[in-house]
């Protein structure tokens, strides 16, 4: 194990090598985060390109777990696995629950800590700071890389270049033991930002209205690239806000680009890394001291010769274009990331505070503090308020108490809380109460995340939460002249059609290829068809949260009760539709019933019986408009197959949902539809078949899942390939 309570450093780097240049011309157009992912994909044919909406198997450069360490160590051991298949891969970070100092938190922490040791995995323990924040300062993510971890907020990494995407804990332990694991490319979405932001104005203003502004799905599932040139006057501080809450927005991944603000910004870490060293000066006869293993000038020199930049012709399902000139400082809330005001407008409605927040690894970093510490200094936190704050990591503290910016809120008032999570999700000391109104520079507002369900929250940039911790109520600080500011009104946005190369015509077009098929794997997939009118059919619908803890459930049974809360009837018509057309095994074909539904089909709780329960059903296939990238990732590692088809489901809407619109149910009211259709879907070409009652077809199309899916699903699911993997592993 590497113990590192601060910055440590004892490994040779590892860099990959950029793509070669004869195979980059050859390559039609990607995008930036296509072009990245190429480079961690394993498993390729040597003339595939990365296109949004693959599945592809990476092996990352690193994966993060946090306190969730330990339900991956259970996973880990339960599947058989021994050994970690490249300890440089792993990072453990203790940062939740960190101010829990129970006997049984703390065994919790030494196991992880003892784990770690035994393979020697880098681990820091609780106090060192915030996990997305270590990985930033530690250089685990870093520009043009592909780094993943346990936890929603690793888009944040977008801020530094490097594409950073969230994985559940069954994929952290896969990435363990075999160094991989699937990942379906998101779509990719071009948000331009342009001119400049006014005085006082700041990086999580900017997110802050981009989550109000385009608050109807715009982003949801995809993968942004900002762009524009309104990018340059964002700090790195501001781009890693903004990308910590893409999250927010729905994203998958939020990367903005290697420019020179971000490589001088690299340039300064390592000239403080290089003063922390005492590097600096040492007379020639003295050895230098060891090379950061990450952060170095070699890497560094290596990224500022091949920097990679998105094609011309490269495809985007949309372009959102958002005027920085025109935003003035926002506030998200009470209780919704997708609702804000400007603060000269909610500062007249004069809204008291009880408690503020200056935590998270949104908006705690060193110039986070000292904005705020401008607006404390020589002034109190006003009475009847707290206000708490938390470094993003002990680095961040030690800087923000050598600039003195640290005694600063002190000395007003402000109670300090250790390195980590803490009232961001709802832990430890100074949660809202019922009926208290809090305003936090953290990423989330959801009711009862930080306290009580009955409490309301408000996110602000830290100088607001600041100026209103001083006032006791919501308003921005002394020094925000209001004529350096553009009017009080909503900012200018807009939503710009994308060339007809590029989104659904791309996804078409990239339909048509044809995917190689695995040994074993079934060229067709048909059944009868079987529509569910709804979107939004969330996990709680598919699979009923008071059978989630039955630990002892069977798959029967699970089958028995599925779509119990959407439709009582479900589970019963399909196993009767079942028995009704069993019409014998076809080589090469997997019978079932195929389900479809309407868009973000299996949002909501992450709970992976929803489908093990639907696969159990006799339902190998789901084909919906979109879906739940939780329930989507939950369906693959448990060898259920999802395909979107937006055609089909809009012509099944217009002939047999009420009113021609889902919601509803059938045209009588049924909550699922059975239409006497068959369909088959080709695995090879990803042509689908709609033979209809009067023997009549229609032919649509999907993109084929790709061998990574198909490996899988072979494999009986994830946890399957990662006991196949290291039964290989062990006869090598």
């Amino acid at each position: 194990m590497r113990f590192l309570g601060g910055m440590a450093w004892a490994r040779p780097l590892r860099r990959h090598l950029a793509t070669a240049a004869s195979n980059e011309r050859n390559r039609p157009p990607q995008t930036v985060i296509e072009k990245v992912v190429q480079k961690y994909a394993v498993g390729l044919s040597p003339d595939k390109t990365i296109r949004s909406g693959d599945y592809v198997m990476i092996r990352p450069e690193h994966v993060m777990t946090h306190d969730n360490t330990g339900p991956v160590m259970s996973k880990f051991n339960s599947i058989g696995a021994t050994r970690i298949d490249n300890s440089k891969q792993p990072v453990f970070t203790l940062d939740h629950d960190v101010q829990n100092k129970s006997a049984k938190n703390m065994a919790k922490y030494a196991s992880i800590e003892a784990f770690a040791r035994r393979h020697g995995i880098d681990f820091y323990p609780a106090g060192r700071g915030i996990g997305h924040q270590v990985l930033v300062e530690e250089g685990y993510a870093f520009p043009q890389t592909l780094t993943v971890a346990s936890d929603s907020h690793s888009n944040m990494y977008g801020g530094v270049g490097c594409v950073g995407t969230p994985i559940v804990r069954t994929d952290a332990a896969a990435i363990w033991a075999t160094g991989k694991t699937w990942w379906q490319v998101p779509r990719m979405v071009n948000v331009e930002l342009r001119g400049t932001l006014a005085p006082g104005v700041t990086g999580k203003d900017v997110i802050v209205a981009l989550c109000s502004s385009f608050n109807k799905d715009e982003v949801l599932n995809a993968a942004i690239e900002f762009t524009g040139d309104g990018v340059s006057c964002l700090s790195v501080d501001d781009r890693l806000t903004i990308s910590n809450m893409t999250t927010e927005w729905g994203a998958l991944v939020g990367v903005f680009p290697v420019d020179d603000v971000l490589l001088n910004w690299y340039d300064a870490m390592l000239k403080k890394i290089e003063l922390h060293t005492f590097a600096f000066g040492l007379p020639s006869s003295i050895p230098p001291p060891p090379e950061h293993p990450r952060l170095n000038k070699r890497r560094l020199d290596a990224l500022k010769a091949a920097t990679l930049r998105s094609d011309i012709g490269a495809s985007y399902s949309s372009h959102l274009i958002f005027d920085l000139s025109t935003l003035v400082p926002h506030v998200a809330g009470p209780n919704s990331v997708k609702v804000s005001t400007p603060v000269p407008e909610l500062e007249s409605k004069n809204v008291a505070i009880q408690k503020a927040y200056l935590v998270s690894c949104t908006n705690s970093r060193a110039s986070d503090i000292a904005a705020a510490a401008a607006v404390l200094k020589g002034r109190k936190v006003a009475p009847g308020v707290e206000f708490y704050i938390a470094a993003a990591s002990s680095v961040v503290q030690r800087e923000s108490e050598k600039r003195g910016d640290w005694d600063a809120l002190v000395s007003a008032g402000a109670k300090v809380l250790p390195a980590g999570c803490g009232p961001c999700i709802g832990l430890g000391t100074g949660l809202l109460e019922e009926g208290q109104v809090g305003i936090s520079a953290t990423n989330r507002n959801y009711k009862g995340r930080m306290g009580h369900p009955k409490a309301l929250a408000y996110l602000a940039s830290p100088a607001v939460v600041a100026a209103s911790a001083v006032k006791g109520y919501i308003c921005g600080p002394d020094t925000l002249d209001a004529s350096l500011l553009p009017a009080t009104k909503p900012p200018t946005f807009m939503v710009e059609a994308v060339p007809e190369t590029s989104g659904e015509g791309a996804t078409a077009a990239a339909a048509a290829a044809d995917e190689p098929l695995l040994s074993g794997f079934p060229g067709k997939f048909a059944g009868p068809l079987v529509f569910a009118p709804q979107d939004n059919l969330n996990t709680d619908g598919i699979y009923p949260g008071k059978y989630t803890y039955e630990d002892d459930i069977t798959l029967a049974r699970q089958a028995q009760v599925v779509m119990e809360n959407y439709d009582p009837a479900f589970a019963g018509s399909i196993a009767a539709l079942l028995e009704s057309s069993a019409d014998g095994a076809q080589t090469g074909v997997k019978k079932g019933v195929v389900l479809v539904s309407g868009y973000n089909f299996g949002s909501g709780s992450s709970r992976e019986q929803a489908a093990t329960a639907l696969k159990a059903a006799g339902v190998p296939l789901v084909v919906a408009g979109s879906f739940g990238d939780i329930f989507k990732r939950n369906a693959i590692n448990n060898g259920l197959v999802c395909m979107e088809c937006p055609a089909l489901v809009a012509d099944l809407t217009q002939e047999f949902a009420k009113d021609g619109k889902r919601g509803a149910g059938g045209v009588n009211g049924e909550l699922t539809v059975f239409p006497r259709f068959d369909l088959e879907v080709d695995m090879t070409s990803g042509k689908v078949t709609v033979t209809l009652e009067d023997g009549s077809t229609r032919a649509y199309a999907v993109r084929p899942i790709g061998p990574s899916v198909q490996e899988l699903w072979l494999c009986g699911g994830l946890e399957g390939y990662i006991v196949k993997s290291i039964k290989e592993g062990s006869n090598t």
